[in-house]
């Protein structure tokens, strides 16, 4: 089984605070035979999932409103849960802890979103 198979199927979280994003990001993975998980718009929300919920992998917004997603990070780290990070600013935002992530720069579509996960499932293997 490769790397992208060994993903298929898996829990998805997904933390986006853009409503009409989220929404077509849950559809892109759904497309892709994931299950999604969310999606969380706000960080509270967010950090109960990352810390509580059974989950295989997450795609975060980095930008959440008023916050960053740099704790729900953290908490999916210790858990041992990858992630790919998502935004539309570049990688210099992104803490030291996490520099080596994924990271999908917005805007982006599904086939980009396919890549992302493939690359992070193959740094993960």
């Amino acid at each position: 089984m490769n790397a992208t198979a060994a993903f298929r199927a898996a829990r998805v979280l997904v933390v986006e605070d853009e409503p009409v994003m989220a929404m077509t990001i849950g559809d892109y993975l759904r497309d892709l035979g994931y299950d999604v998980v969310g999606p969380a718009t706000r960080l509270d929300a967010a950090l109960e999932l990352a810390r509580n919920e059974a989950i295989d992998f997450a795609l975060l917004d980095i930008n959440l409103r008023d916050h960053l997603s740099f704790p729900v990070a953290d908490a999916l780290a210790d858990r041992g849960i990858p992630f790919i990070f998502a935004t539309g600013n570049g990688r210099e935002v992104v803490t030291e802890r996490h520099a080596a992530n994924v990271m999908l720069r917005k805007p982006y579509d599904l086939s980009d979103l396919e890549r992302a996960l493939g690359a992070a499932e193959l740094h993960l293997v």
